[in-house]
């Protein structure tokens, strides 16, 4: 079996040692990296060296949520922290888990079976999904989750299930970042997942209308209509 790549984060070297330790007991958890700080984590995520983080919320520069609104895709994540005041926002993303410190090894223990089945049922590689911070809100969000992205200035607001968040990033930008088999722009300002999509048709003037499973009906541009129809019966 495949062991489960687990990066450290933390400014603290007793921190890191901390879970170092505790790791110990987990034979199928193997760490592949350390980091001090935003930019040292940023760089072994972004080489693609974790599926879990174990992430401490308050470092120098960055802080842990920042660094996850900077990265395009984020692995699981245990937030570790000596602060429980962060505990509401934290758990408010929809993180894995939340450890205080110093770490109770019960906690620690229940973290890691939490996770373990978790990749029991989502196995390598790990869906994938976003970290929005849109005001004092923190989401992780599963792109299959997300069902239609709308331009808004210099933001993309994103609708996932019965919610919306905006995040600070152009349009252009994210459709980018997004699965091309997956999300289509049907027009200047908005883009949909395919697989909400619930009925296509005709809108006059050679162009088509859209209803997505969870949210409304839209228009696609004449510009894209033709490419949407070649997307669509790929």
């Amino acid at each position: 079996m495949k062991k489960v790549r687990v990066i450290i984060a933390d400014d603290e070297r007793a921190a890191r040692e901390e879970i170092r330790r505790a790791l110990q007991d987990y034979p199928d958890y193997e760490i592949t990296g350390e980091a001090r700080n935003a930019e040292e984590a940023r760089a072994l995520i972004t080489a693609g060296k974790a599926d879990l983080l174990f992430l401490d919320i308050q470092m120098p520069e960055e802080s842990g949520f920042e660094l996850l609104a900077s990265l395009e895709e984020t692995p699981a994540v245990i937030f570790t922290t000596a602060y429980d005041t962060y505990a509401v926002q934290a758990f408010d993303t929809n993180a894995l888990d939340y450890l205080l410190k110093p770490i109770r090894s019960e906690r620690f223990a229940q973290a890691i079976e939490k996770h373990r089945r978790q990749w029991q049922i989502q196995p390598q590689p790990a869906e994938r999904q976003l970290f929005i911070k849109d005001g004092t809100q923190y989401f992780f969000v599963r792109h299959h989750d997300i069902y239609l992205i709308e331009s808004a200035a210099n933001y993309a607001r994103i609708y996932f299930g019965e919610k919306k968040a905006l995040m600070k990033i152009s349009l252009n930008q994210l459709e980018e970042k997004l699965d091309p088999a997956v999300f289509f722009r049907i027009n200047r300002n908005q883009i949909i997942n395919g697989k909400h999509i619930s009925t296509i048709s005709a809108a006059g003037n050679g162009r088509l209308k859209v209803l997505l499973t969870a949210g409304p009906e839209l228009e696609v541009s004449s510009r894209q209509t033709v490419k949407f129809r070649q997307w669509n019966n790929r």
